[in-house]
C-alpha cells in the first residue's frame, strides 16, 4: 500500500484490510504486533482520506487505544500512559530502549493524530507534550526510524504556536531539516510541512515556494514513501495555489 501511487485504489481497498484486522484482534486481542499493524493503518487512513470530523475522531481513538494496549500488554508498567503523572510518565520513557523504537513511535503517531482529532478537547490538547517527549526520545535511539519520521513530528509541535504563544520556530526549523536529511530528500511530505508550518510561520515566501516546486518538480516513487509522497505532491499544489492569498 505504502507503495502505491494511486490514492483512490487505496482509499477504495484500504477499509478491507482495516475490517480484517479487527476480525484478527477479536481472536487475539493481546498480539502486539497485530495491535501495532492495527493501529498504524487507522492511523494512516484517518490521516490521509477522512476529512468527516467525527468519523476522524473515532478512527484515531481506535488507533490510539490498539497502541496504548500493545504497549501495555508488552510491559504492564506502561497501562496507565495518560493518567499517570507527567514526571513518572517522562521517567518511564527516558527508560526505552531502541528496541521498544518501533512500538513507541506508532503509539507517538497515534497519540498525536487522536489529540488533532479532539483539537476542541483541552483535556487532549493537554496531552501533547507527552507525545514530545516520546519522539524527543525516539529521536535520540534511532534518529533515521521512518526515514526520520519522529522529527517531523517534533518541527510540526514545535510550529504549532507563533513565537509571542510560545511557539519555537527556529527550533521547528531545525528538527524539519533534520527529518529531510534522514531520508536523504526522499520523504516529500517533510518539505511540504516545512513549507506549511514553518515558512507560512514566519511569513516566508520564497522559502515557502522553494520547497514546495521542489516537491511538485521531484519523482514521487521511493520505497515505503511513495503514498505518502503523491499525497505530498497534491498538498504541495494546493499551498502553492493558496499561498498567492496567504502571502
Amino acid at each position: 500500500m505504502l507503495d502505491s501511487d494511486d490514492l483512490q485504489t487505496v482509499a477504495d481497498g484500504a477499509p478491507a484490510y482495516l475490517i480484517l484486522l479487527d476480525s484478527f484482534l477479536l481472536d487475539s486481542p493481546d498480539d502486539p504486533s497485530m495491535l501495532l499493524s492495527a493501529s498504524g493503518l487507522y492511523g494512516a487512513y484517518s490521516g490521509v482520506f477522512i476529512t468527516d470530523k467525527r468519523r476522524a475522531a473515532r478512527m484515531n481513538t481506535k488507533a490510539m487505544n490498539y497502541a496504548l494496549h500493545a504497549v501495555c500488554v508488552s510491559d504492564q508498567a506502561f497501562c496507565d500512559l495518560q493518567t499517570e503523572p507527567f514526571d513518572r510518565f517522562s521517567s518511564q520513557v527516558a527508560t526505552l530502549t531502541k528496541n521498544d523504537v518501533p512500538a513507541w513511535y506508532t503509539l507517538g503517531t497515534a497519540w498525536a493524530g487522536w489529540i488533532q482529532a479532539h483539537s476542541s478537547d483541552l483535556k487532549a490538547v493537554a496531552q501533547l507534550p507527552r507525545v514530545r517527549i516520546i519522539m524527543e526520545r525516539i529521536a535520540e535511539l534511532d534518529p533515521a526510524w521512518q526515514q526520520g519520521g519522529a522529527y517531523l513530528y517534533l518541527g510540526v509541535l514545535s510550529t504549532l504556536l507563533p513565537p509571542a504563544l510560545g511557539g519555537k520556530p527556529e527550533l521547528g526549523k531545525q528538527y524539519f531539516e533534520s527529518a529531510m536529511r534522514q531520508s536523504d530528500g526522499k520523504n516529500l511530505m517533510a518539505k511540504v510541512l516545512y513549507a506549511e508550518k514553518y515558512a507560512r510561520l514566519v511569513f516566508d515566501q520564497p522559502l515557502h515556494d522553494r520547497l514546495l516546486n521542489e516537491v511538485l518538480a521531484s519523482d514521487p516513487h521511493a520505497e515505503g514513501l511513495t503514498l505518502m509522497n503523491t499525497l505530498a505532491q497534491k498538498k504541495a499544489a494546493e499551498l502553492l495555489k493558496s499561498g498567492k492569498e496567504y502571502f
